[in-house]
């Protein structure tokens, strides 16, 4: 994953890489078939893993010296976990398996080859064992080769500098250093079974090291232009993988392959022949939060791909030793999982004495037994879904843009099926395509919006989406509206559209009446934010006006504490539809983002309403409860998950779940898309009542206890 800064040009440049030649001279493209065939196969990983993580200091002494074997995998097998990923190489830079090329790695106080007794204990109880790898943080390497770290076009270190407390510093893998790992990796499978290799930290740097430039300037790259250097580190990162991946194909055809960078978007495309299947990191209280797996998930699972989320037991992240998170946060975390497809793993990590914590296993366990009966209902599922959401991640900086984060925020309150996609994911089965306040349309992407808008979808766009690239004009003209001028200016001249002031100096005013404004009431509503100004052209309608303050808050012109009042008068369109589409002239996603201000949200989903009259599922109930609709093909059957946890800001830094509060007798209906002779709920297999009306199936859910599934076939 780049730097935030970069994202973009490493999008940009990593979608347009086709095949290149090897940076090491060894990308063997007559095995780029073969190796298409093996990442196609259809490998389902476990439902129940463990991340154990065993980064250990070298001034700890007695490494693994209470590590009991049978102990060890029989409180795995007690705790329900069916796939553990147990550590070969750690940040430090140490190794824990009998290694017999690099001896000089190994844990200095380690008292015997834990990983290899680990891999034999687990194996004996039919539970698989990856291995974790760490690539690009590597403490001792670093320190007895600094001329493999990746650098900055400063030429200072890229990460943590070398004096600072930690291994964040970053190595760079079009150096020497690629040849070390590859070399580690042969003496891995030399002398321990491998079921899988788990690379971690591999992230696409903007490198100015030596290496990276001398090849730069080789290939004709400009080494001056962040652009050229993040399309070569896009393609030495392809490269990389592929060459590590073919490596790891020599050893094992089995073997599995996921290399982590902490997100997954759009960047991973060009990569995806390299990765067996995917997997989520995603620590709600470890800075990722609690819309990130959902986000992530609504992607992933349109890449053909097996997946799966990950969260940790820790209260807080990762190496929160002697913590433990509440077991209805680790309840919901999992079953979000299951909901939206994909298997579960939970983050742990080893003492040092290699004593495993019975404690959390009882957690773990507690958790992973009722995963386990739900397993029937969650395996080889496909979302039913009738949103796409055009990510915001490819147009602006940040893997989780505020964009993005708001209208999933919006959409799972309103109980509405989607998936996040980009302009390469397949849009056929799509009825609504929203497109959240940043998506600027080029000449490749309004073609195939206007084919959606042709095939029968409808589109609903909000803010700068619809503008061409350099924001000048509106190229996508299925919109009815056009920019009548910039916007208000602060002071020293910058554009204030769409942006957030403390006092809310440029916040304009909406009146929401008719089906718009169902639920709310008809009077001025304020938008913090600022919007495009736009007026409605060829016979679009107005579905509602912007009115203006009296005057922005600027120098002596303030009126009380925050925004001047509305003055009344009108000033273009707020809101716009003009046949099967529907544009927002206020950036409704970043400001609901923001401070979730209801009414945004309300006249977004009214505004949906309009486009999708009928949504595959409607539940009666409290913003809190969320929903999904999985289909089992094989089995002819649909699975409903209701969700109903509420995250809490207990304290400063992140969101908790400590308490379960049922809800009783949910009003559930699904359209008519298919037949359905029954509804029950599972896994406890209870018949429940249905009734057909008016083109939907109708049932009543008696409780939700957190999590409900309900099958209907």
């Amino acid at each position: 994953m780049p730097s935030e800064p970069d994202r973009r040009e490493f999008i940009k440049a990593g979608l347009a890489i086709g095949g290149t030649a090897a940076l090491h001279g060894s990308l063997l493209s007559s095995s780029a078939a073969a190796q298409s065939d093996w990442a196609a196969e259809a490998f389902e990983q476990p439902f129940r893993q463990v991340h154990l993580d065993f980064h250990t200091s070298r001034f700890i002494e007695g490494v693994g010296n209470q590590f009991d074997a049978d102990q060890f995998a029989d409180t795995l097998v007690k705790a329900h976990v069916n796939s553990i990923n147990c550590f070969g190489r750690c940040h430090h830079g140490f190794i824990y398996w009998d290694t017999k090329a690099f001896q000089e790695r190994k844990h200095p106080h380690l008292s015997r080859p834990i990983l290899n007794e680990q891999i034999e204990a687990c194996h004996l109880r039919g539970i698989r064992v990856p291995i974790y790898f760490t690539v690009q943080w590597d403490y001792y390497t670093t320190r007895n080769h600094p001329e493999w770290l990746a650098r900055n076009a400063d030429g200072s270190v890229s990460g943590m500098p070398v004096e600072g407390t930690g291994f964040y510093q970053n190595l760079c893998v079009n150096t020497p250093y690629r040849d070390f790992l590859m070399e580690m990796v042969t003496d891995l499978f030399d002398t321990t079974p491998v079921d899988g290799l788990w690379p971690d930290i591999v992230k696409t740097l903007d490198c100015s090291c030596e290496s990276c430039k001398k090849e730069m300037t080789d290939k004709g790259f400009d080494v001056g232009s962040q652009q050229d250097r993040m399309k070569f580190a896009a393609e030495m990162m392809k490269d990389f993988k592929q060459q590590m991946t073919q490596h790891i194909r020599s050893k094992s055809e089995k073997a599995t392959v996921f290399y982590n960078a902490g997100h997954i978007g759009p960047d991973i495309r060009p990569f995806l022949d390299t990765y067996s299947h995917l997997e989520m990191e995603s620590l709600p209280s470890g800075s990722w939060g609690y819309l990130h797996l959902p986000l992530t998930a609504r992607f992933v699972r349109t890449l053909g791909k097996d997946y799966l989320g990950m969260t940790g037991k820790f209260h807080t992240s990762w190496g929160d030793f002697h913590s433990f998170k509440n077991q209805a946060a680790l309840e919901f975390e999992c079953f979000t999982m299951l909901s939206l497809g994909a298997k579960c793993c939970v983050g742990d990590q080893l003492h040092p004495n290699g004593q495993i914590d019975p404690v959390t296993y009882d957690l773990i366990g507690s958790v992973y037994e009722r995963v386990e009966k739900k397993e029937p209902w969650c395996s080889k599922v496909k979302p039913i879904t009738d949103i796409g959401v055009l990510t915001p991640e490819a147009f602006v900086e940040g893997r989780t843009p505020p964009p993005a984060m708001g209208v999933v925020r919006m959409l799972q309150e309103g109980r509405h099926l989607f998936n996040m996609v980009d302009s390469q994911s397949d849009w056929s089965g799509y009825k609504v395509m929203i497109l959240p306040d940043v998506i600027t349309v080029d000449d490749s992407l309004k073609q195939k919006l206007q084919q959606f808008l042709a095939d029968g979808g409808s589109i609903l766009a909000t803010f700068e989406s619809g503008l061409d690239p350099d924001k000048k004009f509106f190229a996508l003209d299925a919109l009815g509206v056009t920019k009548t001028g910039e916007g208000p200016r602060e002071e020293n001249g910058w554009a204030v559209r769409g942006r957030s002031f403390d006092r809310n100096q440029y916040a304009e005013y909406v009146v929401l009446s008719g089906d718009l404004g169902k639920g709310l009431p008809e009077t001025e509503h304020v938008m913090y934010r600022s919007g495009l100004p736009v007026k409605a052209i060829g016979g679009a309608t107005v579905l509602a006006e912007c009115t203006k303050s009296y005057f922005d808050r600027q120098g002596d012109h303030f009126s009380s504490h925050r925004q001047t009042p509305s003055s009344g008068s009108t000033d273009g369109a707020a809101v716009v539809k003009q046949g099967h589409c529907i544009y927002f002239s206020h950036p409704l996603f970043t400001q609901y983002q923001t401070n979730a201000p209801k009414w945004c949200k309300v006249m977004f989903l009214n505004a949906l309403k309009m486009l999708l009259p009928s949504a595959a599922i409607e539940v009666e109930g409290p913003s809190a409860l969320t929903c999904t609709l999985n289909e089992q093909t094989a089995m002819s059957r649909q699975i409903v998950h209701l969700l109903h946890y509420v995250p809490e800001r207990r304290g400063n830094d992140f969101d908790t779940i400590e308490d379960i509060v049922p809800l009783f007798d949910l009003a559930v209906s699904v359209r008519a898309d298919r037949p359905i002779t029954q509804a029950r709920l599972v896994p406890e297999e209870t018949v429940i009542d249905l009734r057909f009306e008016n083109g939907r199936y109708h049932f009543v859910v008696p409780k939700v206890q957190g999590h409900q599934m309900i099958e209907l076939c």
